[in-house]
């Protein structure tokens, strides 16, 4: 039997599920995934998401209460609120930077597992990870104030703002009336880029102004795909503890045009309208009465005021 974090004496794998992710595929899966595990004589529990934020609090009883895996089978959006869960339990540092993440994707856009080459076939996604091993991998996190308190959110893929986090918000309508799928991301991309306004913001990487204007759109990638696929940070690496990141001013019909062909193929970053850089710090200074909606992960939030995104090297482990 191979050695490995599954295989520990004593060890028990908790597998989180999201019933309304890909939910199509939710009882075929379920089923592969028990009969593999068992199979091979791993112990697990299963623990299913009821809400929106449910998968923080499971993710992080299951580390408290001593799991070394959490096996997401769902979306971007169920493992961003895992990783949530695992960097706000209460343990020892040295106990929660040996806690792995797994992933059996079965989401909209899948853009973390589409950076590793993860399929959504379930079968052959299970035996990825049950023949998997641990990879360290840094976690990003967004800090901001409200109401005079300092708020925390972890991600693993990227965050935006302006067009991102509005082509979010407009996906996650969309789906209720086309399913879930890729598609989604790019009708609300279009959507996006007609209605966002330009925020005047100033943005620095690692106390270094980047610029200092009206910033339209901005992402900030972990990993490099987006959106369902999108390369806005196509060198962005998980593991190398600095973000790639883009910041774009609005652009021209004329660019707008241009721009679409490149957004699948890495080329986007040669538009002149864009800037690109790198950083383990980035922020974004606005006033403190300005409106900032963000979205980690996919998962959209509000406040106001500036923010600091910050790259935590190696904080987990992605078991594949």
């Amino acid at each position: 039997m191979k050695s490995g974090i599954l295989y520990k004496e004593g060890s028990v794998l908790t597998v989180l599920t999201n019933p309304t992710s890909g939910k199509r595929r939710y009882r075929k899966q379920q089923r592969a995934l028990a009969a593999a595990l068992e199979s091979r004589g791993i112990r697990y529990r299963v623990v299913a998401t009821q809400y929106a934020g449910h998968a923080i609090e499971l993710a992080r009883q299951a580390v408290e209460a001593g799991s070394e895996c959490v096996l997401v089978v769902g979306g971007d959006g169920t493992l961003s609120e895992a990783v949530n869960g695992v960097m706000t339990a209460r343990v020892p540092e040295e106990q929660r930077r040996c806690v792995s993440l797994g992933l059996i994707p079965c989401g909209t856009g899948n853009d973390w597992g589409r950076y590793w080459q993860l399929t959504r076939d379930g079968e052959k996604a299970i035996a990825r990870f049950l023949d998997g091993e641990a990879h360290p991998i840094d976690v990003g996190c967004v800090t901001y104030l409200r109401n005079g308190e300092a708020h925390r959110r972890y991600f693993i893929n990227s965050v935006g703002f302006g067009v991102d986090s509005m082509c979010c918000a407009r996906a996650e309508v969309l789906k209720y009336y086309m399913g879930s799928h890729a598609l989604n991301y790019f009708i609300a991309l279009l959507m996006s880029l007609r209605h966002q306004q330009p925020i005047a913001a100033r943005i620095s990487a690692d106390g270094q102004t980047v610029t200092d204007s009206a910033m339209f759109t901005m992402n900030i990638g972990n990993g490099p795909f987006s959106g369902g696929g999108i390369r806005q940070n196509p060198q962005a690496d998980p593991s190398d503890g600095v973000f790639h990141a883009m910041c774009a001013n609005r652009p021209t019909l004329s660019q707008v045009r241009k721009a679409i062909p490149r957004l699948f193929d890495g080329r986007l970053l040669e538009m002149d309208f864009i800037h690109s850089f790198t950083g383990q710090e980035v922020e974004v200074q606005v006033a403190d009465d300005a409106h900032l909606r963000i979205e980690a992960d996919g998962i959209v939030s509000h406040f106001s005021g500036s923010c600091r995104v910050t790259c935590l090297h190696h904080a987990l482990n992605m078991y594949l």
